[in-house]
């Protein structure tokens, strides 16, 4: 159940606008909303999720952190 708020409805009209063979259903307007919507954040992660590795990959092994410096971090760790 969703309630036509004005957001709901504005959302629900520019929907109508851009899919007209849908306008008379105000429910399959929602769906094709939420399909998009779900479209989009999908699209947004992954590609959020390839520039993540392409800094990954691109400043992989760029710090040198010095001879010792693991065993040295790693002394004050619990066993």
């Amino acid at each position: 159940m969703v309630t036509e708020t004005d957001e709901v409805a504005a959302a629900l009209d520019a929907a109508a606008r851009e899919w007209p063979s849908d306008s008379a259903s105000r429910t399959k307007l929602l769906l094709r909303l939420i399909s998009e919507g779900h479209h989009a954040l999908h699209t947004e992660q992954e590609r959020k999720r390839a520039e993540w590795h392409a800094i990954v990959d691109r400043t992989s092994g760029t710090f040198d952190y010095g001879p010792g410096y693991l065993e040295e971090l790693r002394k004050d760790w619990p066993e």
